[in-house]
């Protein structure tokens, strides 16, 4: 099966570190501040996130990421950092079938959410109350934005590394109040010349703030404090 995710690692952080990962960086501390022992990353990608976590708290992490490209930075980037090598544990599965030897204290999904339907979803929540602990926090984020419209393909950035260009181009194909498709481009220019261009058709899920509502609440969730831009749950006592 193709990692299509794989495709975007080397623009992954040029991009990444310009969109949500600063935000985070100010947010997310405060959420995990009593988390002492335990976090699940769910999505971990190439580790901006986990060091993010890592710096908050001193709890062991537990990073799982399903992409092998998204997996090796992450583990690279461990390998820096001797530290975090002793409490990050890398987990090679998807989110449906994560299975921990004991529950945590936290589960973390920052920009994932998005890559689950409706149905997807059920049992997203129903897998994470298995692995938190009685009163768990569970913290992702979340935004209520307009319905995105069908368009051209338009560049969204481009960054300088060293002779090179790195391109991201998108387009929306199609798009509804909670499903659309979008088309990516990720090129590579030397002198102006294309000299590696990829291509990945992804689909995106975005639930409203009451379809949320009522999926944790069934799944035994109740609703906790969280600046905005995040959302925060505690698995019922």
């Amino acid at each position: 099966m193709t990692d299509h995710y794989s495709v975007a690692v080397p623009f992954y952080d040029l991009w990444h570190d310009d969109g949500h990962v600063p935000d985070m960086r100010e947010k997310l501390p405060s959420v995990l501040s009593g988390v002492r022992r335990s976090v699940l990353e769910i999505g971990a990608g190439t580790g901006r996130m986990t060091e993010v976590i890592a710096a908050a708290t001193p709890a062991e992490i537990f990073a799982l990421e399903p992409s092998l490209g998204m997996r090796g930075v992450l583990l690279s980037r461990l390998a820096d950092r001797p530290d975090l090598m002793e409490r990050v544990t890398v987990l090679p599965y998807d989110a449906h079938n994560v299975e921990l030897d004991e529950p945590v204290e936290a589960v973390v999904m920052i920009a994932v959410l998005y890559t689950f339907s409706a149905a997807e979803r059920a049992k997203l929540w129903q897998v994470l109350a298995g692995q938190l602990e009685p009163g768990g926090l569970l913290v992702f984020n979340w935004r209520e934005r307009p319905v995105a419209e069908p368009g051209e393909l338009e560049r969204l950035d481009t960054y300088r590394v060293g002779r090179h260009d790195y391109e991201i181009w998108a387009q929306t194909l199609s798009a509804s109040e909670e499903f659309s498709t979008a088309r990516f481009l990720y090129r590579i220019r030397h002198r102006g010349v294309v000299i590696s261009e990829d291509e990945v058709v992804s689909s995106s899920h975005r639930p409203g703030h009451d379809a949320l509502t009522a999926e944790l609440t069934a799944a035994g969730f109740e609703p906790d404090h969280a600046p905005e831009g995040l959302l925060a749950w505690r698995l019922r006592k």
